[in-house]
């Protein structure tokens, strides 16, 4: 169970930096009328965010090397 926090912690951080940075944007941003399909409702905010708070600190995860070489 550690080890699989361990090896997903960026992404653990990017879900958890993300929902907080969608449901700013809807608090500070969002728009009224229902017209933003993203920042009219908080829930689709909050998930949006951590998604793409998930898929960029992703990125900056190591790869495991393998021990094949080509």
């Amino acid at each position: 169970m550690i080890n699989l926090l361990r090896k997903n912690l960026l992404g653990i951080v990017g879900l958890v930096v993300g929902a907080v940075g969608g449901y700013a944007c809807y608090y500070y941003i969002g728009c009224k009328s229902g017209a933003c399909p993203i920042t009219s409702n908080p829930y689709i905010s909050v998930i949006f965010g951590a998604l793409m708070g998930y898929l960029i600190l992703d990125m900056f995860k190591k790869n495991e090397s393998s021990d094949e070489s080509n």
